[in-house]
């Protein structure tokens, strides 16, 4: 049986998904078979396994970190937020359907045997499980029949390592009001505290820690440095989305991802923040989007009613005026069938009726209740315009969509599970606009950097692009990036201590 560890944090964004990477790579490495798990995950950018299955995308990430395959189990719910106060509710990688809040709290106790029963699985064949919390184990309103936090340390017996953010400012109050705020059941699991993202000279923090220790009687299991990776993260909070709106940075190549409402897998896009000539960029205001070499109409959770955004506040003419000057517009997934002529939904999987899309490119989309998930494969094939010289690349990556788009020309041909291993159409293209429902396109070997070479050629600039570490495409990238914060970890982490709590447990 699988001996678990928990993380918590004070508040979200405080660290937790990577403190539990760390972790799962650092027990790998150390000769045990580790799993990740989150009961429950909210979030837009999700991935997709083997088995055509989609789960939140920090466990992916987690899976990977452990060196094991991503699996359904390690999230067995997954909320994907459709409205201010809905979410498509997905239970062990299927849809379960569409809820608002109170609706799905009063059906949360029904889903936690599916939880169990994923936990239990995972615990039969993995040696150690590093479980990942949700906000925080305080929200006192939330704490009844919690299935995430405390109420599931309880259930498995998981001793917990707590998290606050000490960058953020007031990490002292936020770690001791939570054990405060905890009941004294769930302050008995409390076995470890680690202050996250700390800067500056240690020495100086040192009387505090001590102090924290005294006021708590738990120990500081370690202090843990800003780290500086490149790892895929969660939605709002990721710091590319938070910035938005800064004007261009002035490099050879400007890349401008429009900032939609509900968008979702931004991750397609962050191989480009690591060339150093290009100039990546989130906006959602059509006064800052300029004159960019390439425009990034990305996925949504809700492609009508980001469509209507963008006409409503002026980005979708913004984009027009790129095209119109000879800029690159690419669209994937739901940016991909806002390129079209139509878009239906028929059977009220969004929001319903129909509506005309912005007429880039000859293709119609009809939304079905089935979800299209599966990983796939292929090449890029004869394009049009600027991006002409990407023809014949391979690809590869996932699709994640409710909708079936129709079009004559088809610009990729991709394999997929769902496919039966058959070579099938993908995306449509025309002139300077280029469309596919392929997440990850341009994370495969050299694809992200000819696309920076050819913009930058189109207006008469040529790159010689540096070496960089993605040149042997996401996956080995991912690994440098896995293994550093492995390190960093270990060396600011008590692992003795961590490894005793693992062992006496609960």
């Amino acid at each position: 049986m699988a001996r678990p560890i928990m993380i918590q944090g004070t508040m979200s964004g405080v660290g937790k998904s990577l403190l539990a990477a760390g972790l799962c790579r650092i027990f790998r490495r150390d000769g045990y078979r580790t799993a990740p798990f989150k009961s429950q995950n909210m979030a837009l950018n999700s991935g997709i396994t083997a088995d055509g299955l989609e789960m939140g995308r920090a466990q992916v990430m987690q899976a990977e970190a452990a060196m094991t395959d991503p699996d359904v189990r390690m999230n067995p719910i997954l909320l994907k937020p459709t409205t201010d106060t809905g979410s498509q509710v997905i239970v062990m990688g299927e849809v379960l359907g569409d809820m608002d809040a109170r609706h799905y709290f009063a059906r949360k106790k029904e889903l936690f045997p599916t939880v169990m029963d994923a936990y239990r699985s995972l615990e039969a064949e993995y040696d150690i499980i590093v479980i990942e919390g949700a906000g925080s184990p305080a929200e006192i309103n939330l704490k009844q029949d919690d299935i995430v936090n405390m109420g599931l340390a309880m259930r498995v017996g998981a001793p917990v390592l707590l998290a606050g953010d000490i960058d953020r400012g007031g990490v002292f109050a936020q770690l001791l009001g939570t054990q405060m705020l905890l009941e004294p059941a769930e302050q008995a699991l409390l076995k470890g505290l680690i202050v996250n993202k700390f800067r500056g000279d240690k020495s100086i923090l040192d009387p505090g820690v001590r102090m924290l220790e005294e006021q708590s009687g738990v120990p500081v299991v370690g202090v843990v440095p800003f780290m500086q990776l490149d790892l895929d993260e969660e939605d709002s909070l990721a710091p590319a989305l938070t910035r938005t709106n800064r004007p261009p940075a002035g490099k050879p190549v400007e890349i401008a991802v429009v900032r939609l409402p509900h968008l979702s897998n931004f991750t397609d896009f962050g191989v480009f923040s690591r060339i150093q000539e290009a100039d990546l960029r989130y906006v959602s205001k059509p006064d800052a989007l300029g004159r960019p070499d390439m425009v990034i109409l990305p996925g949504t959770k809700n492609t009508m009613e980001d469509l209507r955004w963008l006409r409503e506040s002026g980005m979708a003419d913004a984009v027009r005026g790129c095209e119109a000057s000879g800029a690159v517009i690419f669209g994937i997934c739901g940016g991909f069938q806002m390129l079209g002529r139509r878009i239906a939904d028929p059977c009220g999987a969004e929001t319903g009726g129909e509506a005309h899309g912005l007429g880039f490119l000859d293709t119609e989309t009809v939304f079905a209740t089935q979800k299209t998930r599966t990983r796939v494969q292929g090449r890029i094939g004869a394009l049009p315009g600027t991006l002409g010289p990407l023809s014949g690349m391979a690809v590869e990556g996932y699709e994640i969509h409710m909708g079936r788009t129709e079009s004559e020309e088809k610009a990729f041909s991709v394999i997929g599970q769902e496919r039966d291993g058959n070579e099938a159409p993908d995306g449509a293209a025309s002139g300077n606009v280029y469309g596919t429902y392929v997440h990850g396109v341009f994370d495969a070997p050299g694809v992200a950097r000819r696309v920076v070479e050819v913009l930058a050629a189109r207006k008469g600039v040529g790159l010689v692009l540096s070496g960089t570490p993605q040149d042997g495409g996401q996956r080995a990238y991912k690994e440098v990036q896995y293994d550093l914060l492995a390190d960093t970890l270990r060396a600011h982490l008590d692992m003795d201590r961590i490894y005793r709590i693992l062992e006496q447990g609960v």
